[in-house]
């Protein structure tokens, strides 16, 4: 089946600090967003790759394309004020059957969690990769909490997938502020996703620590 997967990257990272945005900082080599397309052209190079990017932003990608000698093809879209807008956008010019959809943040996504994704779209609509917690888990504030059990929660990561006819229906719906994630939104229409195994190296960079950990994973 036809795929297509955007990567989103419309946000300006402000939790980072600095002018800028966390896509377009450096990890090992090459800049973290395209560690990221790398990753899924190196995963399918017949799927349609499309990135939504902040609108000011763009001339400053298309240079870094030029400058790090990146000839993959993909297409660039607006950024929306909320992500659900950006996925909006790309949803316009998606042309698969299958449509993923991955944090331009999370770079060391492995190729098997992709696959696993994917492979989920056999059996169900929707696909989720998630972590197990490790840490215990409290709920409450600082002064009255009580103890939650870890097993029956997870941490959510991306990519993920969907039937495309289900994603686009999923998104004619206005933008809510309670949706969180793609999996979400699927669910207003009464689809909730399989989860499978992500990868613990698939970390969103959402604060200079973040960074740190990655840069680590990358030494040999």
């Amino acid at each position: 089946m036809k795929k297509s997967i955007i990567i989103t990257a419309g946000g300006i990272g402000k939790r980072m600090g600095g002018e800028l945005p966390k896509q377009f900082l450096l990890l090992g080599a090459k800049p973290v967003l395209i560690h990221t397309l790398e990753r899924f052209f190196d995963f399918d190079p017949t799927a349609q790759l499309i990135v939504t990017l902040p609108k000011d932003w763009v001339i400053y990608w298309k240079e870094l394309l030029v400058r790090f000698n990146i000839r993959i093809p993909h297409e660039l879209v607006d950024g929306g004020t909320e992500r659900f807008h950006s996925i909006q956008n790309a949803l316009a010019i998606c042309n698969g059957d299958q449509i993923a959809i991955h944090d331009g943040v999370r770079p060391l996504v492995s190729l098997e969690t992709i696959a696993r994704c994917f492979e989920g779209l056999k059996t169900s609509k929707a696909v989720v990769p998630v972590l197990p917690l490790k840490d215990s888990l409290r709920m409450g504030t600082l002064e009255n909490s009580e103890s939650v059990d870890r097993s029956l929660h997870y941490l959510v990561h991306t990519p993920q997938c969907f039937e495309a006819s289900i994603l686009q229906k999923a998104y004619e719906r206005g933008y809510q502020a309670h949706f969180t994630d793609d999996a979400s939104v699927v669910e207003e229409i009464g689809i909730g996703p399989l989860l499978v195994l992500s990868n613990e190296e698939n970390i969103k960079i959402t604060s200079q620590i973040d960074l740190k950990i990655l840069h680590a994973l990358l030494e040999p």
